[in-house]
C-alpha cells in the first residue's frame, strides 16, 4: 500500500479527501468522506473511515499521508489515556488539539498529514481545533481541508452563519461534503459525520445515494 515519489522515497498512502467540523449551540459536528488514494489520483479504498475517537468526546478526521495520520492519532490517543489517568478526569479538547500539534511540529520533515480535531469538554463546551501539517494551531467556529475543500470555500463562507442549531449544521456539513465529493475526484463514497454534544456521541453514516442532489443529471 506504500507509493514512490519522484525521489525514490516510500511515501504512505495519501488520502485525497474532504474533512471539515462546525460548531452549533451545545455541540460540534465533525464530517469527512470515505475515500482514500495512491498518489492522488489511484483509489485505493471507498470505504475508510476517516473520524478517528481519541477520547470519549474528543474525535479527529486525518488529510495526508494515512500511514503518517495513523501514527499521530495513535500516539495522541495513548497520551490522552495517560493524562486523563494522571488528572482523575477526560481531558480538555484543547489538550488533544495541542498534543497532536506537538507531534505534527515534532515530526514534520519525516510526516505529511494534517488533521481537524473537535469535541466537547465541560470547561469550554464545543471546540473546533485546525491543526496544519506544518504543526499549525487555530481554534475556529468551522473549518474545512482536504483536497475537496477548494471547491468549497466559497459555499461555506455564503452559508455558514454564527449560532446555526444542530440540524442546521448537520445540513450545511452533508451539503459541503456532497458538494466537494462530486467535484474532487479523490473525494467520495459515504459521509461519515459525528455530533459531539455533553449527551454524547451520534455516528451518522449518509449512503452515496442518500446525499443531496445538486445540479441534477
Amino acid at each position: 500500500m506504500d507509493r514512490f515519489s519522484l525521489e525514490g522515497h516510500v511515501k504512505g498512502v495519501s488520502t485525497g479527501t474532504t474533512i471539515l467540523a462546525v460548531k452549533f449551540a451545545g455541540g460540534v459536528i465533525i464530517g469527512s468522506d470515505s475515500r482514500a488514494s495512491m498518489g492522488g489520483s489511484y483509489v485505493s479504498s471507498k470505504v475508510i473511515n476517516k473520524l478517528v475517537q481519541v477520547h470519549d468526546r474528543i474525535y479527529c478526521c486525518m488529510s495526508g499521508s494515512l500511514a503518517d495520520a495513523q501514527a499521530i492519532t495513535r500516539a495522541a490517543k495513548f497520551q490522552l489515556a495517560f493524562h486523563s489517568i494522571q488528572m482523575e478526569e477526560p481531558p480538555l479538547v484543547k489538550a488533544a488539539a495541542s498534543i497532536m500539534q506537538e507531534l505534527c511540529y515534532k515530526h514534520k520533515e519525516e510526516l505529511s498529514a494534517g488533521f481537524i480535531t473537535a469535541g466537547w469538554d465541560r470547561k469550554r463546551g464545543a471546540q473546533v481545533y485546525s491543526v496544519s501539517m506544518g504543526g499549525m494551531l487555530v481554534s475556529q467556529p468551522f473549518t474545512i481541508g482536504g483536497s475537496g475543500s477548494t471547491y468549497i470555500y466559497g459555499y461555506v463562507d455564503a452559508k455558514y452563519k454564527p449560532g446555526m442549531t444542530r440540524d442546521e449544521c448537520q445540513t450545511f456539513a452533508t451539503n459541503a461534503l456532497t458538494l466537494a465529493m462530486g467535484r474532487d475526484n479523490v473525494s467520495g463514497g459515504v459521509a461519515h459525520l459525528a455530533v459531539i454534544s455533553e449527551k454524547g456521541v451520534e455516528h451518522i453514516v449518509i449512503p452515496g445515494d442518500k446525499l443531496p442532489k445538486f445540479n441534477d443529471k
